[in-house]
Parts: structure tokens; C-alpha cells; sequence
């Protein structure tokens, strides 16, 4: 501290002195030079401005040397009185700075994109510092930077030996197998980093996804609840994914055999998320085996509330398979009267009346969804209705025609990436992303038929029958009319019916007969 103080007052008075002689310079006695008479051992010196200014640089220089002496024999005075390491710090400290300032344009030059610049800054750094811990970072994303993997990976793996980098190198090594598309190995890798950081959010992140993408439910589980403790998700997240992957882990427990188990699990994802549909039904479908249709209703319907969707519709009907179409009707009323204007709804009630065969019931129920909503499922239960009725071939082939080139309606759709699945599951076949599919219309259909409706006209065929074609006539060929028989007339004259009767009808002569034969 006194050393410091003593540093500062000798720097203020430098600046002091500098300060009184540029004044002193300037100072003009009238002949317009500034000079200065120095006196050294009876002889006596004049200097001139150039030689004043020259002068007071040499003094600066040797008062810096002065400086630099006497930290060095204060460094010897400490090594003397016991401090080991006194000697050495001051032949350090200037190579520290060095490397700092090498370790700093290492770190701009990375951030501006200067990858081989960087690469030079660190190992100059290292040089100096000789800590490899602070350079070899740089140089790893530096050599990631100018596509050289290799080095990359070299120095993340050294980094993974020493205790204090451990992390950063897991980590380094799981993001270049995960640019790779290894994601065994960057699964056991993202285990590694969790095991050392648990509360680190990208780890957390980058786990929980591979461990759901390889199928390892209870792992995803146990990371999610990780995340929960740790405050980086919300608690109703938390819920709701961990339904998802308790439905997932269902599904394969019940592939396993263990249906106990599996039913169990499916109604812990139910409770936990009731707006998950596919949750919902296997979980009403584990009640109905369990001779619980009650609770089973009661989940059922109140899914219904939240989004009504077919699989709900199913294991609705699951309830009492072997029942006639009419008490089917009467027992579906309970979904249907919850929400009467939801499309879904609409045509669930259609369906049933086609069942029923009541086909006046079933089109009032679609009222104006053909023209509002004109959908591949809509139209296909006009057509069904269109046949019931007892229309015509053409006009039930028209619905289906139209049915082929309709959007699909709602289905499984990824909010990430948009693409279309055929079933719900946890993670998207497209994008991985997990738990983002939902029951949607997609922007557009994923079926493109060639030729669009230029094929309809194929499709339906001609609505009116097909006019008879006209054949040729030869020229001396005379059209006959169609001949109408009539009754004979008792009062007719015999005479009157000779004279009527044409010449071809008259009778041929034996001897022509002879000769035609």
C-alpha cells in the first residue's frame, strides 16, 4: 500500500515538473528562443529549446530506469527476508501483462469471427501465461470457427482432464457430436455434464431431448423433475410434460405385458394433464377394463369440455360395445349436449344417425359444414348421407370427388416445424421437437393430387346418360318408319285391305321360292 502511495506522488510531481518547464518554454524574453544555462562543475552550459525537450526525455527515461531498480531491490529485500517468491513475481508480472493483452485481442478476435487470429492471440497468451485452462477455450471455438474439428476435439479432450475444465470439455465434445448427428454418444456425453452441473439449463435442455428421443422415459422424468427443483421450468410445464412422457412410458410398459402397470401410469398422465388427449382415452380405457365405466364417463366427458376430438369419441363408444345403434344415440347425448355447436360434435351426431339410418337426422345435424368447413371428413359424411337417401351414383361419386382434393381437417400437427403426423406421439418424427404436436388444421393439405380438379369430371362421370351415337345411311337406302301394329277391324273391306297392303307383303310365287332356294 505504501509502495502504491509512494508510486502515485512521484508520478503527480512528475507531471508537475513537466507542467513548469513546457510553461517555462514557452516563456519568451523577447529574442523569441527560450533558453536554459546549466552550471556543472564551474563550467556552464547553454541549451536551446530542441536540446531542453531532448534533455527532459532523458530524464524521464533514467527517472523510469531509477524506478524499475528500485523495485527490483525491493523484490531482492523481500526474496532475503523469506519471500520465496518475491524475485520471480517481478520477472512476472511484465510477462503477465503481456499475456493478458494477448489474451484479450484473442477474445475480440474470436467474437469479430477472426477464427486464425484468435488461434495466434491464444497461443501467444500461453506463451506468456502458461495457463492453458484460459487459452485452450479460445483456441477450441477458434478451431471450431475455421472448421478444423480435429484440433477442437484434441483440446476439448485435454480439457477434460484437468478438474477445474472438466465441464467446459464434456460439454464442448456433446456439441460436436451433436453436430455430427451421434447422439448415442452425445446422450452418455449430456449424462456426464448433468452429473457434474445438474443446474445447468442448456444441459438440462439438450438431455432431457436425446433422452426422449431414445425412448428413456423414466430417465426424461427424472431430468424434468431435475429442472423443476432447480426453477428452470414452471410448474404447470412441468405437469403437463411430465403427463406426456408418463403416457409414453405407458404405452411401453403395456407393450411389455404389464398391463397393471401400464394402466396405472396412464391415469397418473391423465390426472396430471386432462387436456392430453391420447392420455385421456387410455386412461378411460383402462378404467373400462377395471369395470370402472363411471370414471371412465366422468374423464371422458370432461376432456370433451376442454377439446372434443374422435379417440375421445371411441372410447366413449369402447363403454357399451355390443349396444344397438338407437341406444348408442341416446347414450352418447351426454358428449354431445357439452358442446352442440363444435364441429367435432356435429358430425359425431351424424355418424350416429347414419348408423341409426336416419339420414333426414343426419344432415340436419352437418347443417352448413359442407359449405363453411368443405373438409375430406365432412364430405365423405355427405356422401354416406347422399347414398342413405337414395341418390344417384353421380351424386354420391361428386362428394367423393371433392372428399380426395378437400383439405384433411384437423390432425397431429407440430407447432415447430408444421409437419403432419398420422398419430400422435411425444416427440415430432420431423424436427424432434418434444411435446409439440397438437390438434390442429394444418396451413395446407399433405396430400396434392396430380391434376387437382381437372380429375373431378374423371372422377364423377357423366351425370346425364350418353345420347345413342347416330349410324351412317347409305344413299339409296329409304328409312323405313317403324311399323305400329294395329288391331284388324271386323268391318274392315277386304278390298280396302288388299289395296293397303304394301307390295313386300304380298305373297311369293312358288316358282320364286323354288329359285331363291
Amino acid at each position: 500500500m505504501l509502495w502504491s502511495l509512494i508510486k502515485i506522488v512521484v508520478f503527480v510531481a512528475l507531471i508537475a515538473a513537466l507542467t513548469l518547464g513546457a510553461g517555462y518554454l514557452l516563456d519568451n524574453d523577447g529574442t523569441g528562443l527560450a533558453q536554459a544555462q546549466i552550471v556543472l562543475n564551474g563550467q556552464e552550459y547553454t541549451l536551446g529549446p530542441i536540446e531542453m525537450i531532448i534533455g527532459s526525455l532523458i530524464i524521464v527515461a533514467g527517472l523510469w530506469v531509477l524506478f524499475k531498480l528500485v523495485s527490483l531491490l525491493i523484490a531482492i529485500l523481500r526474496f532475503i527476508n523469506g519471500d520465496e517468491t518475491a524475485v520471480s513475481r517481478y520477472f512476472d508480472r511484465n510477462r503477465e501483462r503481456k499475456g493478458f493483452q494477448a489474451l484479450s485481442e484473442g477474445l475480440m478476435a474470436l467474437a469479430s469471427g477472426e477464427g486464425r487470429l484468435a488461434i495466434a492471440k491464444a497461443e501467444k497468451a500461453n506463451k506468456y501465461l502458461r495457463k492453458p485452462e484460459l487459452t485452450d477455450l479460445i483456441t477450441a471455438q477458434a478451431a471450431e470457427l475455421t472448421g478444423d474439428r480435429d484440433k477442437a476435439e484434441k483440446i476439448y479432450k485435454r480439457l477434460v482432464q484437468n478438474d477445474t475444465t472438466r465441464f467446459v470439455g464434456v460439454r464442448g465434445l456433446m456439441k460436436q457430436k451433436l453436430a455430427e448427428g451421434d447422439t448415442d454418444t452425445a446422450l452418455k456425453l449430456a449424462e456426464k455434464a448433468f452429473a457434474i452441473k445438474p443446474k445447468h439449463e442448456e444441459v438440462q435442455d439438450v438431455l432431457l431431448k436425446l433422452q426422449a428421443g431414445a425412448a428413456d422415459w423414466r430417465g426424461a422424468r427424472a431430468t424434468l423433475a431435475t429442472k423443476l427443483k432447480t426453477g428452470t421450468l414452471p410448474r404447470d410445464v412441468h405437469k403437463r410434460r411430465d403427463a406426456v412422457l408418463a403416457l409414453s412410458e405407458a404405452k411401453d410398459i403395456l407393450d411389455e405385458g404389464k398391463s397393471d402397470e401400464a394402466r396405472e401410469t396412464a391415469i397418473t398422465a391423465a390426472k396430471k394433464s386432462p387436456d392430453l388427449i391420447p392420455a385421456v382415452a387410455m386412461a378411460a380405457r383402462s378404467y373400462i377394463e377395471q369395470q370402472r365405466p363411471r370414471l371412465a364417463v366422468r374423464m371422458l366427458k370432461k376432456a370433451w369440455e376442454i377439446e372434443p376430438h374422435p379417440d375421445l369419441a371411441a372410447a366413449f363408444a369402447a363403454i357399451e360395445p355390443t349396444e344397438s345403434a338407437e341406444d348408442r344415440l341416446k347414450r352418447f347425448q351426454q358428449l354431445t349436449k357439452i358442446k352442440p355447436d363444435h364441429p367435432e360434435t356435429r358430425m359425431l351426431l351424424a355418424e350416429l344417425n347414419i348408423a341409426a339410418e336416419d339420414f333426414p337426422a343426419a344432415r340436419r345435424a352437418m347443417g352448413d359444414l359442407a359449405d363453411v368447413q368443405p373438409d375430406a371428413r365432412v364430405l365423405t359424411i355427405m356422401a354416406a348421407i347422399e347414398r342413405g337417401e337414395g341418390a344417384s351414383d353421380a351424386v354420391v361419386r361428386g362428394w367423393l370427388a371433392r372428399a380426395l382434393t378437400a383439405p384433411r381437417g384437423q390432425q397431429w400437427v407440430c407447432d415447430n416445424c408444421k409437419h403432419i403426423h398420422s398419430n400422435w406421439g411425444p416427440v415430432c418424427e420431423n424436427c424432434g421437437g418434444f411435446d409439440t404436436l397438437s390438434w390442429t388444421t394444418p396451413p395446407q393439405s399433405e396430400v396434392a393430387l396430380p391434376g387437382g380438379a381437372e380429375m373431378l369430371p374423371l372422377l364423377v362421370g357423366p351425370t346425364d346418360p350418353a345420347p345413342e351415337p347416330d349410324l351412317p345411311v347409305a344413299a339409296d337406302v329409304e328409312i323405313i318408319d317403324p311399323v305400329i301394329p294395329v288391331v284388324e277391324d271386323a268391318a274392315t273391306d277386304p278390298e280396302d285391305k288388299a289395296a293397303d297392303t304394301p307390295p313386300e307383303a304380298e305373297e311369293t310365287p312358288p316358282e320364286k321360292k323354288a329359285e331363291q332356294a
